[in-house]
This record gives C-alpha cells, structure tokens and sequence, in this order.
C-alpha cells in the first residue's frame, strides 16, 4: 500500500479527501498547516506528498523550499484554479507536478498514480550489476534500478521527475524531442496549452548539472519542435 501526506489546512476537504484516497487503496496522513507538514515529512517517509499552497504558519512554497534542501520525496502541489504563477514557482521549487482547485476525484487519482509510476522507489540491485544498469553519454551516467544520476564523478542530486527526464535524454542523444512527447513519457499525461511543465523540470535540470568540460550546452531548445541533447563536437 502506498503512503501518501497530505498538506492542508481545510480539515473538512482533508478529511474527505483521506476517506476517498483509502477506497483507492492509499494509506495517507493528514497535516493541517506547513510546519507539522515539514516535520512529518522530515522524520518518516513518504511516496507522495499533496501540499496545498494556501496555508498558515509555513504557506506551501515556503513547506517546499525547506523539504528540498534535505529531501527529494515526490510533491504533488496543490494550487489555487487559474493562478499559473502559483504552479510555476512549485516546479521551479522542485514539484513534481501540480493540481488546480477545484479538482475532481478521477483527476487526482490520476496524477498520483502518473506520480508514483514514475518515481516509485526500486529496489537496489546487487553490485556486480551495476555495471549492466548503467546508461552514460559523456560525463553523465545514470542507473535507473538506484534512481541514481553521477555527473563528472559526483552523485547530482536530482527528483524522480528529474531523474527520468535526464534519463530520457541520454537514451536518445542528438535526437529531437518534441514537448509533447516528454510530456507523456516523463509525466505521463497529455500536453495541454500553456503547459509550462517540462521547461521547468527542463530548467531545474540544467541547473543541477555541471557545466560540460568543453563548455558548450548540453540541451537545446528547437523553437516549435522540441529538444536536442547535444552529443560531443557540435558547434
């Protein structure tokens, strides 16, 4: 059974939401303002978090900012209908995805699971298979059993989401990746306009890597196609 937090100070909404979650099979805690969601977040694990934005004491960015200095659990943030800055300012922040209120029952469910299909933690894989795990190009190699990504001899600490997107990359090095496609590989779910995701996963990416030794980009934007990850000697 997966375990979920859930972040919110509308006890009624919270409540409701918990009974529905466990028909869906979760087993989820509540916490009722951002602090006690930072402690229980802090001292056990989860395989989601749902974090409102809107609350008292610690509000939602601020929940966040302090998670992700220490730790790199799944977020799935909570935000108020049509406030796009909002949901830009979660995933700058490290959110893994985002849910506008007011949402229906179907939708969350889907986005959670999206969520725990690709950040479900795997188990670790023996030693002597690491080898035949791995995935490189360049200075990066990833090992998708550990969810574990070594840039230049160090471990970059990155989120499943992340993870997965860089993994995507340097599975299809000097191959144009549309938006659209990253979209339902990475997040799983379906480009819709204005969507802003994917760039700001893309971002947190570019971010997080060390700057290649011939200081040229690792990724480039194709204006209305997509992505390139740059193999060696491009100009």
């Amino acid at each position: 059974m997966y375990r979920l937090l859930l972040i919110d100070d509308d006890r009624e909404l919270a409540a409701l939401l918990k009974e529905f979650l466990s028909l869906e099979g979760f087993e989820t805690e509540l916490a009722h303002d951002g602090e006690a969601g930072l402690e229980k977040a802090l001292q056990q694990s989860y395989d989601l978090i749902l974090l409102d934005v809107m609350m008292p004491k610690l509000n939602g960015f601020d929940t966040l900012k302090q998670l992700r200095q220490t730790s790199q659990q799944p977020v799935l943030m909570l935000t108020a209908k049509g406030e796009e800055i909002d949901r830009v300012l979660g995933l700058e922040m490290g959110a893994d995805d985002y849910l506008a209120k007011p949402f229906s029952d179907r939708e969350l469910v889907a986005r959670i699971k999206a969520i725990l299909r690709r950040t479900a933690n795997k188990a670790p894989e023996p030693s002597s298979q690491l080898n035949a795990t791995c995935i490189s190009h360049l200075d990066i190699e990833v090992y998708p059993g550990k969810q574990t990504a070594i840039c230049q001899q160090q471990n970059i600490d990155l989120t499943g989401t992340e993870f997965l997107l860089l993994q995507e990359f340097i599975e299809h090095p000097g191959q144009v990746i549309s938006k659209a496609d990253l979209s339902e590989r990475v997040l799983g779910k379906k480009l819709m306009p204005f969507d802003r995701s994917i760039d700001m996963h893309l971002s947190n990416l570019r971010r997080k890597l060390p700057e290649r030794l011939d200081g040229q980009d690792r990724v480039r934007t194709l204006r209305g196609r997509g992505y390139i990850w740059l193999e060696g000697g491009e100009a």
